[in-house]
């Protein structure tokens, strides 16, 4: 494929907005609700304990089940899209014993609604593989941290392995079952032959894990701050690399890459700050550690100036990669975000965009955490101050119609 040449291409009628036209809304469906607190129906998102707010919520779903994976509450949990609590592993030190659930689970005994404990700390991303294994990050107790000196890294993450009961299998390292721990865990992904992809970050730039299915790991993939690509057209513009997302059923890494290019002022000749200049999908073979395929994304435009006759430019944000290639985007607006959704058709010879707008009240923006599925569904947790949905918008039935 030519480099920036035509890439994402995405036949949906439904998102399609013209210059001037109003944005479509995607239909929200809201599936069921929690209530905040600590026992095993609830969920745990503004530390009740008083405990510094630095754990993560995390929401993966699959197959029309929604994993959730509990910083604050030192829990994960797996609910049906009706809001039927399925299982919750807990750290039964911080977390009450679970009333309804059973929890005198047996190898040999299927059971439909359990509860099991491990000394969860602080879990934070999640992702299901098509086993209905849970890879989940977590972090190491303050005395077992370790220090990468060449980095300059602190070591203190690790990925927690549960098979589809729930039960614990083994944990990943960098080298695999067992490993040194990683460093800050930015992303975690399922991918092609239940293949697991563990996206680090690091002060010199990123990391990414590829381990295969029995834990073994595949490929240790590196990207340096000072070895960001940048497109040869744009030598001056300066990289910021926002998100690294593995595909779901190729050995490929999504990463996108915002540039900057310095502003000046005429009157001084002295440097003033820097502008928004254009934003880069690139898609790197893992094998190989190429670079196979660019994708150009626009700017998301506010008006601003005088009569709003101007336009500040924005950055979207990757939200997501499904099958195929295809890409979700995002921006927050005015009761909702704004979605820019591309994919690859190989055929038009020509960039094509479509856009939806996804309903988010204001009483709703306490917190939320997002989830794109390998075939294009869009859920979210949302949180008010009394009680967190869980709601969807299905884009699978029109990504469907595209997607093999």
């Amino acid at each position: 494929m030519k480099p920036f040449g035509p890439f994402l291409f995405f036949p949906l009628v439904f998102f399609l907005a013209c210059a001037g036209e109003e944005v479509p809304s995607v239909a929200r469906e809201d599936l069921f609700s929690l209530e905040i607190g600590r026992l095993e129906d609830q969920i745990d998102l503004f530390n009740l304990e008083g405990r510094g707010n630095t754990a993560k919520t995390a929401l993966a779903m699959r197959d029309g089940l929604f994993y959730i994976s509990n910083g604050s509450g030192q829990k994960i949990v797996r609910y049906t899209s009706y809001g039927d609590l399925l299982f919750m592993i807990y750290n039964k030190e911080t977390n009450p014993q679970p009333l309804t659930l059973s929890n005198d689970i047996k190898d040999d005994r299927v059971v439909t609604r359990w509860a099991s404990t491990y000394p969860l700390l602080s879990p934070g991303v999640i992702t299901i593989d098509s086993r209905k294994h849970i890879y989940a990050g977590d972090r190491l107790p303050y005395e077992r941290y370790g220090y990468d000196g060449e980095n300059k890294a602190l070591l203190d993450g690790l990925v927690l392995h549960f098979d589809e009961a729930g039960r614990f299998v083994e944990y990943l390292g960098q080298e695999g079952i067992g490993g040194t721990p990683f460093p800050l865990i930015n992303g975690l992904y399922a991918s092609v032959q239940d293949e697991i992809a563990v996206v680090c970050r690091l002060p010199s730039g990123w990391n990414i894990y590829w381990f295969d299915g029995s834990g073994m790991l595949l490929y240790v993939i590196p990207i340096r701050n000072d070895t960001i690509p940048v497109p040869p057209d744009r030598a001056d513009a300066l990289p910021a690399l926002e998100t690294i997302i593995a595909a779901p059923d190729k050995r490929q890494l999504f990463i996108k890459v915002d540039y900057y290019r310095p502003v000046f002022d005429e009157s001084t000749n002295t440097g003033s700050g820097m502008e928004p200049d254009s934003s880069v999908i690139w898609v790197m073979d893992v094998e190989s550690g190429s670079y196979v395929d660019t994708a150009e994304v626009p700017f998301f435009e506010v008006s601003a100036g005088q009569n709003r006759r101007e336009s500040e430019k924005m950055f979207y944000s990757m939200m997501g990669v499904i099958r195929g290639g295809w890409v979700f985007l995002s921006f927050p607006v005015n009761e909702g975000y704004s979605l820019l959704i591309l994919g690859s058709s190989g055929v038009s010879g020509r960039d094509e965009q479509r856009r939806g707008f996804i309903r988010v009240d204001n009483e709703e923006l306490q917190f939320n955490a997002f989830n794109v599925s390998e075939d294009g569904i869009v859920s979210a947790l949302l949180a008010s101050n009394w009680e967190a949905k869980l709601v969807w918008w299905r884009t699978d039935r029109i990504a469907g119609e595209v997607t093999p």
